[in-house]
């Protein structure tokens, strides 16, 4: 009693820890490869698994708890049959892990979601200074490249939207046109559940072709015997790879393109469900023998495996993720994204040097524009290029392509569907704890099939057990799809965060020349100021928009560290109104002269001032100078603007 005892209490410790260090090594293994750069300010962005978290959580404790008893029978079943003991080990340990790994999951979601100053993701390289090691590490992430994102704002374009390839994927979207303003993952998922449904519906009308070839005596009578129950099986085997292609298609949110769906030639298929059964057919009719004979007989009986109880648990699972997903990308195919901007082009004379407009724009007018003091995501930085050439002339020209933080968007489009995202993470869980249970049911039919088999061999009970393995088995596989399928579906749609920027080109070409001016010069006036001002012809082409872009978070130190999309592009002309006054402010407030604008330089020049006036006023007092002054004066001014005189002369 006491080594029983001891046996199943190391059995129940053991096998939850082995789970779960495996399970926390699998959930966190990204750990500490993303920078966290903390800020007292906040985005404002919550943590959007939580409910999925909580489901997920139930669920996995449901299956740890199943887990327990097929352990606490291990040690009684050892004694009596150690088939059956081993059996209840293996079914206990991996029912525990996999509840372990699902709450443990869902507690990893339920964490504190950290979120950092840099993120989302940069839709092209950030050329910013102060991001350089934020940007290498989100390099491998980023959607476009500077050009691309040059090239929607010029052509009023989104080069997001790709057109579908393959046949498939083209009668889907011809269908559902609105499915291509989706993300590429939605839109994979869409496509996925269609190509999905029109391999079932090829493979069924096939099989009623071969239905009808055989009932009709098309393919002889041995053939009504033998080959229904035949094409039955081949019939569910081929519907379960097709739907556990489905499953595995949906694998990543990363994925920056859509993948081909191919051509189907139904009318080969139709050809070939003809021809198969009616050369089989006629193949066992020339061939009829006693192993022929055999074959039939033990088709035609009560111990042959019969699908038709898979194939109904195959639609049930069908359906249950259909009406799960379909009305989220339904609701989700309602927006039509815009492709609009805001242009300003004008032309501009005024006293300033080139360097100061790029100067200006970039370190007052763009830093306006930052959200809670963070920097300006750079795609195309500012790289003034001035051409100088002969008599203070030249030209200059330069490039600025930048985007404002970006900022959660007022409104979520996936927030109406709540209720349906709820029930798409319900029936998942619910798909993958069904799941487990015909994993159970089958681990404990092979192992009563191998007892049987060993006491009388195959008799009417092993046949019974072989049907019940394989409808088990069938159903493990097929529920277990489903769970996959229905679980990274609600993933994508709690997932998918939208956000708000204001995404900026400007070109800024001109040409310049440079003069002097000169004021204080009179003969007597002992304070001067001579400026070189420089008169640039400044032609501007500044092209805004309100972009509305979409990411698809995760759980983890990468919780948004995924490719941002741009999914639509509106006018904002009031903001680029702003920024026009801005500029234009900040070109008609400068100063072409210098003046003295320090209170201690001002009193020394009036001092100096005042002592002229007193040296002119004695010498006005010792004599009639006023007329000989005023002579001095106008000859000095005549030599001045004499342009026959070299100035180094007249100095």
């Amino acid at each position: 009693m006491f080594i029983t005892s001891v046996l199943n209490l190391s059995t129940l410790l053991i096998a939850p820890l082995l789970s779960t260090l495996f399970t926390l090594k699998r959930v966190d293994k990204d750990i500490d490869k993303m920078a966290y750069d903390f800020g007292s300010q906040t985005l404002g962005i919550n943590n959007p698994f939580k409910t999925e978290g909580k489901i997920r959580f139930a669920a996995g404790i449901v299956l740890l708890v199943a887990g327990v008893f097929p352990l606490l029978q291990v040690a009684e079943a050892l004694k009596t049959d150690p088939v059956f003991g081993y059996t209840y080990a293996a079914l206990g340990f991996i029912i525990v892990g996999v509840g372990t790994r699902m709450s443990g999951y869902g507690l990893f979601q339920l964490f504190k979601y950290f979120v950092g100053r840099s993120v989302p993701t940069s839709l092209a390289f950030n050329l910013s200074p102060s991001e350089q090691q934020t940007a290498q590490e989100e390099k491998k992430y980023t959607a476009y490249k500077a050009k691309d994102l040059h090239s929607m704002l010029m052509g009023r374009k989104n080069i997001t939207f790709k057109e579908p390839n393959g046949w498939v994927s083209r009668l889907i979207h011809s269908l559902f046109p609105n499915l291509i303003f989706l993300p590429y993952q939605l839109r994979i998922l869409a496509q996925t559940i269609g190509s999905m449904f029109i391999n079932l519906g090829t493979a069924i009308i096939c099989f009623l072709v071969v239905l009808f070839v055989v009932l009709t005596g098309m393919a002889g009578t041995i053939a009504q015997q033998i080959m229904m129950p035949v094409f039955t099986l081949f019939l569910l085997i081929y519907l379960t790879a097709v739907w556990v292609s489905a499953g595995r298609t949906l694998t990543s949110a990363n994925k920056l393109s859509m993948p081909a769906s191919g051509n189907y030639s139904v009318g080969a298929l139709i050809t070939l469900s003809i021809l198969i059964p009616v050369v089989l057919g006629y193949l066992l009719e020339q061939n009829q023998g006693e192993v022929t004979a055999r074959i039939t007989a033990f088709i035609s009986s009560q111990y042959a495996f019969r699908a038709s109880g898979n194939l109904l648990v195959l639609a049930v699972t069908i359906f249950l993720s259909f009406i799960a997903v379909v009305p989220l990308l339904l609701r989700l195919k309602e927006v039509t994204p815009q492709t609009e901007v805001s242009e300003h082009r004008s032309n501009m004379q005024e006293s300033i040097h080139p360097n100061e407009i790029f100067i200006n724009i970039e370190n007052i007018v763009l830093a306006n524009r930052r959200y809670k003091e963070i920097p300006n995501r750079v795609y195309r930085n500012y790289d003034p290029t001035l051409d100088g050439q002969a008599d203070g002339k030249g030209s200059f020209s330069g490039e600025l392509l930048v985007e404002t933080q970006p900022v959660l968007a007022n409104e979520q489009p996936i927030e109406k569907a709540t209720n349906w995202k709820l029930a798409c993470s319900v029936v998942g869980q619910l798909c993958i704890v069904l799941s487990v249970l015909f994993f159970y049911l089958s681990g404990i039919c092979i192992a009563s099939l191998i007892k049987a088999i060993s006491n009388s061999g195959l008799n009417e009970t092993a046949y019974y057990l072989i049907n019940a393995v394989l409808f088990n088995s069938f159903a493990f596989v097929a529920f277990a799809t489903s769970g996959k399928l229905l679980n990274v579906s609600a993933h994508l749609f709690w997932g998918e965060i939208r956000f708000s920027s204001l995404l900026m080109y400007m070109k800024t070409d001109g040409t310049y020349t440079e003069s002097k001016i000169s004021t204080g010069m009179a003969i007597h006036d002992s304070t001067r100021s001579e400026n070189t001002v420089v008169r640039s012809s400044i032609t501007p082409w500044i092209i805004t928009s309100q972009i509305t872009s979409s990411i698809f978070a995760s759980s983890g130190s990468r919780n948004l560290e995924a490719p941002r999309l741009v999914m639509g592009m509106n006018k904002t002309d009031a903001e680029l109104q702003k920024i026009v006054d801005e500029i234009v402010g900040f070109l008609r407030g400068r100063e072409s002269i210098a003046s003295i604008t320090n209170e201690a330089d001002l009193q020394n020049s009036s001092t100096i001032h005042q002592i002229n006036e007193q040296s002119r006023a004695i010498k006005h007092e010792s004599g009639n100078t006023a007329a000989l002054d005023k002579q001095t004066e106008e000859a000095a001014g005549l030599l001045r603007n004499d342009p026959s005189r070299d100035n180094d002369a007249i100095s």
